[in-house]
This record gives C-alpha cells, sequence and structure tokens, in this order.
C-alpha cells in the first residue's frame, strides 16, 4: 500500500495581521472581532506612527490595518514611509486603511501612496474580513459607502489602480482570466480577486455588466496592445 508523505498536504496559508491605531479601545475591539478568524494571526500591534515604524519590519506581516486619524502622524502619510522604507529582501506588507472619514480625498491619498483597501471604521465586521480577504488575495478592497460618494465626486471615470486597468482593458480585448494571468504573470486568482475589486468600485453586479463596460471604456485605462 503506498503512503502519502507526510510533507504531501499543503500547510494552510496563515495571514499575518498587524494593527496600528492610537485608541487602546478600538485595539482591544479588533482583536476581539478578528483574533478567532480561521487562517489569520495577529502577530503585533502599534499605538502610534513611530511605534509602527519600529515593530512592524521585525513583526514581517502580510497585511496591516491601519488608522487614518493618528496624532504622530496620519495615516496615510505613515503607509507611504512604511512603503517607501521596506527593504528590498522583504516583500511589503499589503496596507488597509482603517477610517471615521469617507472624505474622498482621503481615499484618493490613501490609494495613490499604495494602500490597498480602506474601510470605515464604523462597518460591519464582516466588512473588515472582506476587506482582509480581498487583499490578502491579491484585489484592492473599498467600504461600499466609500465607492459610492468616491464615485459621485470623481470624473471622469473611477478610480482604478494601474493593475485594474491594464485587466479591464484585457477583458475589453476578449481575454479570459487565464490568459490575462498569462499575460501579466499573475495568478488565476489573483486576477480573479481583481476583476470582483473593479466590480466593486464601478458599482457592477454580473459578469455580463463587467464585459459590456469593459468594451464600451477599456482605451479610457490604457493598456492597449
Amino acid at each position: 500500500m503506498n503512503e502519502v508523505p507526510a510533507t504531501a498536504a499543503a500547510a494552510p496559508v496563515v495571514v499575518r495581521l498587524f494593527l496600528v491605531d492610537d485608541h487602546p479601545l478600538v485595539r482591544d475591539g479588533l482583536r476581539a472581532r478578528l483574533g478567532s478568524m480561521p487562517g489569520l494571526e495577529i502577530v503585533g500591534e502599534a499605538g502610534s506612527a513611530a511605534e509602527a515604524l519600529a515593530l512592524i519590519g521585525p513583526a514581517q506581516p502580510h497585511l496591516v490595518l491601519m488608522d487614518v486619524g493618528m496624532k504622530d502622524m496620519n495615516g496615510i502619510e505613515l503607509a507611504a514611509l512604511l512603503l517607501q522604507q521596506q527593504p528590498q529582501h522583504q516583500p511589503a506588507p499589503h496596507i488597509v486603511m482603517l477610517s471615521m472619514y469617507d472624505n474622498p480625498e482621503y481615499v484618493q491619498k490613501a490609494l495613490q501612496v499604495g494602500a490597498r483597501g480602506y474601510v470605515l471604521k464604523d462597518a460591519p465586521a464582516a466588512e473588515i474580513v472582506a476587506a482582509i480577504e480581498a487583499v490578502s488575495a491579491g484585489g484592492t478592497f473599498l467600504s461600499p459607502a466609500v465607492s459610492k460618494k468616491l464615485f459621485r465626486n470623481q470624473t471622469p471615470r473611477p478610480l482604478l489602480t494601474p493593475r485594474e486597468g491594464e485587466i479591464l482593458s484585457a477583458l475589453g480585448r476578449g481575454e479570459s482570466s487565464k490568459q490575462i494571468a498569462r499575460d501579466l504573470g499573475l495568478s488565476v486568482r489573483t486576477v480573479e480577486a481583481h476583476r470582483q475589486s473593479i466590480k466593486r468600485r464601478l458599482g457592477i453586479e454580473g459578469q455580463a455588466e463587467l464585459i459590456k463596460y469593459a468594451v464600451e471604456h477599456a482605451r479610457e485605462f490604457g493598456g492597449q496592445g
């Protein structure tokens, strides 16, 4: 009888999460919400920007959930600094901003500096979990309330990341997720995560509606070829 080696089973992927918020009660609440979530390990926390800069590197998190409104430095500035200072030999953590503010200017600045998500503090726990799952899979996430306000104030087109623009353009050319993954050097799972993120940003429900939008608007987002 052939025995399966013990090493054959793939180890479950555990997302290493770091919390940054200058209110201890908020951090306590996040730990209570997220600490028992399967596949998630909280590897550290910080109550200030200075503390975050000192602790995030050694903790090596995959994802940082970060408050926008802190006293010593706002979270958007801190996110930019963290990503700029990341050592080349160490992959940069994904950053999800956690905020009381749905101001479109804050959201745009957060995305521009490299944040992958923006979630409101009064959002249901399920929304924070959805953001962690989407960003961990390689996508992006905005709270629905943030998306609606952002797109109402934004012209002439919704704000997509450069990668999302490439994928939308490819969809407009009729490429499948498998073709896009091969052309961009991504996994199919990552491409699918981006597709879900694009739909959320555009307020689109189904795949057919996404393809229709892509065909009509792909040139606006570049990535032609």
